[in-house]
């Protein structure tokens, strides 16, 4: 029986040993393999006194040697610490110091980045290193181990990216990881034959569960890569026996822009599963991408506090809407007002969850831990939902971005998939700006496909016709690309900034 994540790759090794698992640019990796680099990872890590609890962080892109430190830190009861190799040093070392990490480790080997970060970092050595393709940094003497027994189960602490606030360290349990996994690789019905392109960062929750634990749960493989390339991924499609493609609404917003500006012929003869998530999705994007593939673009909502998607849709119940499915096995959530109470059937209010992937807090953060957790298992996400006719979910945007204007709630989403659909936009963006009398402006940030331009007369007229006047935009600002963090999801908190400095 499967206890700790660690133990889906120890089985896996030990049915399919010479099964291919990884597919990289440099080449392949068996379980077997990848199970014998884990074990060299566990023994770099004893040897360096990591200790149960204790808290490692990896300064990593997508590869082999990532894989088996996540592994590695499972067997000892180390809690890995995921960062994106593509971070600045100041974001790295505030990790670091909340985290109270024991030891660094970065995987130089496949990462330019991560070496360039190695080279920084003060004692870094590769002497005691007998993982291929990683440095490790000294030891932080000073780094406490957890006391609280009730954490035991901590897999990954997981620092949320910060798009709206101050990254937390989301404490993610095996137990989790591992339900997940099996629910993720039931939906898809993941077996041997799938190849899944796995670009997600392994730092994120969207790439260890949806893309690692899956995959790992099913037996199927993945086209591993380090980050996002349109055109890689059009070639690993056409050529690799892709079967499954996931990622966040942006994803596909760059992959739709570049087949159109390369007049590219996209050839995916495996393709059978197509998904987004992480962010949400304008139905515009939707029946582009469903043009694109000839097949449904399925969809989910989950996040970083809980491990995986809490809610999906179903491949033999395909949608023509952006809702976001219903509950996966053990997945509960309601819609609550302001008042704690489940607000009338239809209404928008914010959702709650529980379920076996809940969090078991934000790392020693009891004060961020209790505004979140309700009595009852209950978190509320601070995300705005509601429940269609048919009990599905259709997620409307986040609680802190809804903007109030003249005294009316306005929700950026309504009015980004109205502007998704003007002709020549590619992505856009809606955030609030104060203004002094305690009113918020609503403003809105387009990119525009390659070649078009913005014809702002017609697209205000578009608004006219699909918005009440408090809902309409009084600025429209044309950007040249969106900000977003390394895996797809939008900074609107830089878009509001941009928006403040030129209101000033």
């Amino acid at each position: 029986m499967q206890h700790r994540i660690h133990d889906l790759l120890h089985e896996r090794a030990v049915r399919t040993p010479e099964a291919v698992f990884l597919f990289e640019p440099g080449g392949t990796t068996t379980y077997a393999a990848l199970q014998a680099m884990a074990d060299t990872a566990t023994q770099d890590l004893l040897d360096a006194g990591v200790r149960p609890t204790d808290r490692v962080v990896l300064v990593a892109e997508n590869c082999a040697a990532h894989i088996a430190l996540l592994m590695a830190c499972s067997r000892v009861g180390a809690w890995s610490c995921g960062v994106n190799a593509r971070m600045s040093p100041g974001e790295i070392a505030a990790v670091v110091e909340r985290a109270d990490a024991r030891l660094c480790c970065f995987t130089t080997g496949a990462s330019v980045a991560a070496r360039l970060h190695a080279e920084r970092a003060t004692s870094v050595t590769s002497a005691t290193a007998r993982l291929p393709g990683v440095m490790y940094s000294a030891v932080r003497a000073e780094a406490r181990p957890e006391p609280d027994a009730a954490l035991a189960d901590t897999a990954a602490i997981i620092f949320t990216s910060g798009t709206s606030g101050t990254p937390k360290g989301v404490m993610v349990s095996h137990r989790g990881l591992l339900h997940f996994g099996r629910v993720s690789a039931a939906v898809r019905s993941l077996d041997a034959r799938d190849r899944v392109y796995a670009f997600l960062p392994m730092t994120h929750i969207f790439g260890i569960g949806t893309v690692l634990m899956a995959a790992l749960t099913g037996g199927a493989s993945l086209v591993l890569r380090g980050s996002f390339s349109p055109a890689d991924m059009l070639q690993a499609l056409a050529h690799e026996e892709v079967s499954n493609l996931l990622g966040p609404p942006t994803m596909y917003a760059r992959l739709l822009a570049h087949i159109e500006a390369e007049r590219a012929v996209p050839r995916f003869p495996r393709l059978r599963y197509v998904y987004t998530g992480s962010a949400p999705l304008d139905l515009g994007l939707k029946q582009r991408v469903e043009r694109l593939f000839g097949q449904p673009l399925h969809y989910g909502y989950g996040l970083s506090e809980y491990a995986g998607s809490v809610f999906l849709t179903r491949t033999e119940a395909p949608r023509d809407d952006t809702a976001a499915g219903h509950a996966v096995e053990g997945g509960e959530a309601r819609i609550v007002g302001i008042d704690g109470q489940d607000v009338p059937a239809g209404d928008t209010g914010e959702i709650w969850l529980r379920g076996p992937g809940l969090m078991l807090g934000y790392f020693r953060d009891a004060a961020a831990t209790a505004q979140v957790l309700r009595p009852g298992g209950w978190y509320a996400t601070g995300d705005l939902g509601r429940f269609g006719d048919d009990g599905a979910l259709f997620v409307v945007g986040r609680l802190k971005e809804m903007i109030i204007r003249s005294g009316f709630n306005v929700y950026p989403a309504e009015i980004e998939a109205v502007i998704g659909r003007f002709e020549g936009v590619h992505l856009c963006a809606v955030v609030g700006v104060p203004e002094a009398d305690g009113n918020e402006q609503v403003v809105a940030f387009a990119e525009l496909k390659p070649g078009a331009s913005l014809d702002e007369a017609a697209l205000r007229a578009h608004l006219a016709e699909h918005l009440s006047p408090y809902k309409r935009p009084a600025r429209i600002e044309v950007i040249d690309a969106m900000p977003i963090t390394a895996n797809g999801k939008l900074l609107k908190r830089e878009l509001q900034a941009r928006a403040r400095a030129s209101s000033s």
